[in-house]
Order: structure tokens, then C-alpha cells, then sequence
């Protein structure tokens, strides 16, 4: 007797949050499942070339002082994307509308169709610097074994932080975190921590990367973030 097909619609879905390694973000910092808590800052860019010889000894001199001060990992990651144009855009539709004038009208229309080819034709992308910091109250030794099992099967976390630990080791990594600032500012790079609701909108666009880049997500009283 022949079995009947098990319909793929009547499988469980499995959940994409349960392959992330990000349990929750909240008040500007990402929990990860493990316990691990990370800062993500936003990193300025320096021309290197065009500086003088003077300049970029001072500069390579002064970032060889800060990775020689650092006594904790981190991360540099750099993400390149197509440019957004789509919120000028949508201003200069508005612009194009309130004009009285015939010949500025025409002449807004031109512009954005100019650039509109502009940046479709040479492909222009965005970089984005960013420096990710770490800090793990909970140090767990993992074999081999381990970390084949965790890769394969992330479920949330059983380490759950009250409001006084968690202010505790926010505060630790904080420290880090104007630590790293101070480094790297001497090497003429500035740097700002990205919010509870820039950092949701960093890792969706991460973890969506077909997506077409928005001007930014709903607030976040409107989103479910743990």
C-alpha cells in the first residue's frame, strides 16, 4: 500500500531567529545567545593617499599605539552598498511640485533624472565602517563538539540578565567603548555608538541583503525586538 505524500505545507517552519546568533537589543546594546554583550560603533573614514609623509607616520604610528593597548578582541567590518538615493529623490519630487516657475520645474525634473542615471550607470557604492566591541560576563569552554552542535542548532538563550547585572556589565563594556573611541581618535578616526534603533536597521539590512535599502524602519515602540 502506498503511502500518502506528506504535504511540505504541514512541516514546521523553522524560525530565521533561531540560525542568528542575536537573542535581543536593547538600550543600544545586542545580546547574543550565549550571553555575550556587543556595542557597535560607526567609524569615519580618512583619505590615507592624500596625506602628507609627516601625517601618515603620525597616523600609523598612533594606530600601532591602539592595537598595542588592546587587551579585549574586536571586530572591524566594513559594508558596502548600493547608494540610497530614494530620500533625495522623494524631496526633490516634492520640490518639483511647488514650483511656480515652468522653467525651474523643467529643470528639476532634469536634475533628477540626471542623477538618477547617474548613480544606476556607474554603480556607485556606499562603504560603512563599523567597529563591533565585545564583552562576555559568562565565559562557557566549548569543545569541538560544541561548537559544531551550537552552529547547527541556536535556540535562545537560557541566560537571562536582571536589570541590575545588566546595568553592571553595560557598564563594563561602555568603558571599552570609550576606550576604543579614544584610541582611534588619536589616529584622526571618529566614532559614534549606534542605538538601540540604528542597530536594527543595521542587521536587517545585513541579513537581508537583496533587500533595497529603506530610509529607515518604524519606530521602535512598533517593533518586537526580543
Amino acid at each position: 500500500m502506498e503511502k500518502p505524500k506528506q504535504n511540505p505545507r504541514n512541516k514546521p517552519e523553522s524560525s530565521t531567529q533561531r540560525h542568528l546568533d542575536i537573542d535581543s537589543i536593547q538600550d543600544s546594546v545586542v545580546i547574543l545567545k550565549d550571553g555575550g554583550l556587543r556595542a557597535v560603533l560607526m567609524a569615519s573614514s580618512i583619505n590615507f593617499d592624500l596625506k602628507a609623509n609627516e601625517e601618515q607616520d603620525s597616523i600609523i604610528y598612533a594606530y600601532q599605539n591602539f592595537l598595542n593597548a588592546l587587551d579585549f578582541p574586536v571586530q572591524i567590518q566594513i559594508s558596502s552598498r548600493v547608494l540610497n538615493i530614494n530620500g533625495y529623490i522623494k524631496y526633490l519630487r516634492e520640490f518639483e511640485q511647488i514650483q511656480t516657475n515652468d522653467l525651474l520645474r523643467n529643470q528639476t525634473g532634469e536634475y533628477i533624472s540626471f542623477i538618477q542615471q547617474l548613480v544606476t550607470g556607474a554603480n556607485i557604492v556606499n562603504k560603512t565602517f563599523y567597529v563591533v566591541i565585545p564583552f562576555d560576563p559568562v565565559e562557557r569552554p566549548q569543545g569541538l563538539l560544541d561548537k559544531l552542535s551550537g552552529a547547527f542548532n541556536k535556540t535562545p538563550s537560557d541566560i537571562k540578565y536582571s536589570k541590575e547585572e545588566f546595568e553592571k556589565y553595560k557598564t563594563q563594556l561602555w568603558q571599552r567603548v570609550n576606550n576604543i573611541m579614544y584610541g582611534l581618535k588619536r589616529s584622526g578616526i571618529y566614532m559614534i555608538p549606534l542605538n538601540t534603533q540604528e542597530l536594527i536597521e543595521l542587521y536587517y539590512s545585513l541579513y537581508n541583503p537583496d533587500t533595497k535599502p529603506t530610509e529607515s524602519l518604524h519606530e521602535i515602540s512598533d517593533l518586537d525586538i526580543t
